[in-house]
């Protein structure tokens, strides 16, 4: 066997160091410099960051949220003011066949309603979607019970036209 072969460790071997060496213990480590953080640190730091994470996100969420809100109401808003339009030349076509069946005094009243309706259609297009919703609220402030009243009325035709839908459906 050749001399630089590997050898087991003897009892020998494991009792001293060689004559010549010189033993230096390491430094503790929190003298070195050396930074420990207990686990309820570390702990506590990651439930922090997760919570701002959280904020962060809902945040982001709402925001989002608010955005496709404003945009629905803005194209609600557009195909309402539409149907007003319409709504207003109806009866401005109907006051005419008013005035020759009842008279003119009711073709009167037709139009006058079709101005209405005209008149609350170019103050909707005017207005902003907050200005709407700031009206909207100072109305429900002002008087809660026609507020009630137009929102069951806003029902009942919803309910209606959704059953129409269904019933057509079927058919």
């Amino acid at each position: 066997m050749a001399d630089n072969d590997l050898k087991p460790l003897g009892s020998s071997d494991l009792d001293t160091p060689p004559a010549g060496a010189s033993f230096q213990p390491a430094e503790p480590l929190k003298n070195a410099g050396v930074e420990f953080s207990s686990a309820a640190d570390d702990a506590s730091s990651r439930a922090a960051d997760a919570k701002q994470a959280l904020k962060d996100g809902a945040q982001k969420y709402s925001e989002q949220a608010t955005d496709r809100i404003r945009t629905l109401a803005d194209t609600g808003k557009e195909r309402a003011t539409g149907q007003l339009d319409q709504f207003s030349q109806l009866l401005n076509d109907a006051a005419a066949q008013v005035d020759d069946k009842l008279g003119a005094q009711y073709g009167d009243y037709a139009r006058s309603a079709a101005n209405a309706v005209s008149s609350f259609s170019a103050d909707l297009r005017n207005k902003d979607v907050d200005q709407v919703f700031d009206d909207v609220r100072e109305l429900v402030r002002k008087s809660p019970g026609v507020a009630v009243g137009v929102a069951a009325a806003l029902g009942f035709v919803v309910a209606r036209l959704v059953q129409a839908g269904l019933d057509s459906d079927r058919a």
